[in-house]
């Protein structure tokens, strides 16, 4: 055993049962997310389309994290019903999450504004002014995705409440940029609101490097794919189970007038369809057929039905498996809770670990005394 899960060990629980200098030490730290989130733990649930439905929504909230609706392609009326149905499992905060391209955006955030929805989370592009003044003025939060450290400002001047910055690790839609230089990226000059970091993320102790670097929190979105409460087909999660980091492959984008970001996944025979795919849609814009949004929004749509094919029919050759790197970490079923409660361990026994090599008290590590002479 290391000398850091020692000391965990020793240190979880203080001798008269309240809650250990080191877990306090982990909730100053991300304490700044946990009063934005409303939670008792800063971590995000990345909303994956077809997973992040009522139930494991509920189940990660009623962990103490944040869960998250990935409202996908659905139209406002069955948002509505998705939103109420995760209400009714769960009294703990969650958000819902809005593709910015969807043609109804107004009239999803009108849903969500309308069943109280307190954080609303923009992905898939760069949001509109109006979407964003919308949802605030509807009185939800606005968390929006940041691909680099002029956008994250931009959007903070715009009125976003927080930001996300994602890096490539991370599975689905994603940027150029890996998750540790977003961070020295963003990290140390946007202070005005929460950061929370996205991509890669499958340990305690990748959190707390991220928290130590100024994050107020993180989003984790593989790991809980084989959830217990998670809806994913049997196949799904075998293939998460059995994947390697190195399985987890981005898409290409094959033409610079369709800005649709590349896609990571489980290389599978869907990958190369998508190729195929996007081929033939362009093809269509050149005769004429398509418009370039309509283009634009078919090629996203393949990805869409693809991933239910995976996610529910347990189609793991002809649909999307959606994935980040990460996934090598995905060994096992188990439950929200039980995932939670790892990434906290690892965490403490980190903090812990830390306290036997130096010899200092939690309280060093956040002090001016902590600090060496060039701060």
């Amino acid at each position: 055993m290391s000398a850091g899960l020692a000391a965990a060990d020793r240190l979880e629980v203080a001798p008269d049962g309240e809650t250990s200098p080191w877990r306090t030490e982990l909730d100053r730290l991300w304490a700044r997310g946990r009063a934005f989130l409303g939670t008792d733990l800063a971590i995000m649930g990345g909303a994956m389309t077809w997973v992040s439905e009522r139930n494991l929504v509920a189940a990660i909230s009623n962990a103490g994290g944040f869960g998250v609706i990935a409202s996908g392609a659905m139209p406002p009326g069955l948002l509505a019903e998705e939103i109420a149905a995760t209400a009714a499992l769960t009294k703990k905060p969650f958000g819902v999450n809005l593709i910015t391209m969807h043609p109804q955006l107004t009239e999803l955030i009108d849903v969500c504004t309308a069943q109280r929805v307190g954080h609303v989370v923009l992905a898939g592009g760069i949001p509109s002014g109006a979407a964003i003044e919308q949802i605030r003025n509807g009185g939800a939060r606005v968390v929006c995705f940041a691909p680099a450290l002029v956008i994250a400002k931009k959007l903070v001047r715009m009125g976003a409440d927080a930001i996300v910055i994602e890096g490539s690790e991370a599975g689905g839609h994603i940027g150029p940029v890996s998750t540790a230089v977003l961070a020295q990226e963003v990290l140390p000059h946007v202070a005005a609101v929460p950061v929370f970091v996205a991509g890669g993320i499958g340990r305690g102790e990748a959190m707390l490097s991220y928290l130590d670097m100024g994050a107020s929190g993180v989003q984790l979105g593989t790991r809980f794919v084989c959830a217990h409460e998670s809806i994913a087909h049997p196949h799904f999660k075998r293939a998460f189970i059995r994947a390697a980091a190195r399985d987890a492959m981005p898409s290409p984008q094959l033409d610079v007038r369709f800005p649709v970001i590349p896609v990571r996944a489980l290389a599978n025979p869907a990958t190369e369809r998508f190729r195929a795919i996007q081929r033939e849609v362009i093809d269509r814009f050149h005769r004429g057929e398509l418009s370039q949004k309509e283009a634009q929004l078919e090629i996203e749509h393949f990805w869409a039905g693809a991933l239910r094919k995976a996610v529910i029919d347990g189609d793991i050759e002809g649909g999307s498996l959606m994935a980040g790197q990460s996934v090598g970490m995905v060994t096992r079923e188990q439950s929200t809770n039980e995932i939670l409660g790892e990434l906290i361990d690892q965490a403490v026994a980190t903090l812990a670990g830390r306290a036997c090599r130096f010899g200092r008290s939690p309280q060093f590590f956040g002090s001016a005394e902590g600090q060496g002479p060039d701060g």
